[in-house]
């Protein structure tokens, strides 16, 4: 796993981390973009510095390499 591959799996896993947390209480779901938004960008911005843009295989396979408890499942 390179260097920017590592920062991609860890910037989408913050991201779930931040869904799971905006979206727990669906009164607080009309404030999730607002919390979302920043993950999401930077999400964005490191799968396509490491080339992982379109490529979810990969990014789950990293994943799982760095959080290997978090449920992620590959599309087919």
């Amino acid at each position: 796993m390179t260097e920017l591959e590592l920062v991609a799996a860890q910037a989408y896993i913050r991201l779930l981390q931040t869904a799971r947390a905006a979206l727990e209480d669906p009164r607080g779901a009309p404030l999730a973009l607002t919390v979302l938004t920043p993950p999401m960008a930077e999400a964005d911005q490191a799968l396509a510095a490491a080339g992982l843009a379109g490529n979810e295989r990969r990014l789950f396979e990293l994943v799982h390499q760095v959080c290997p408890r978090l449920p992620v499942d590959t599309p087919a």
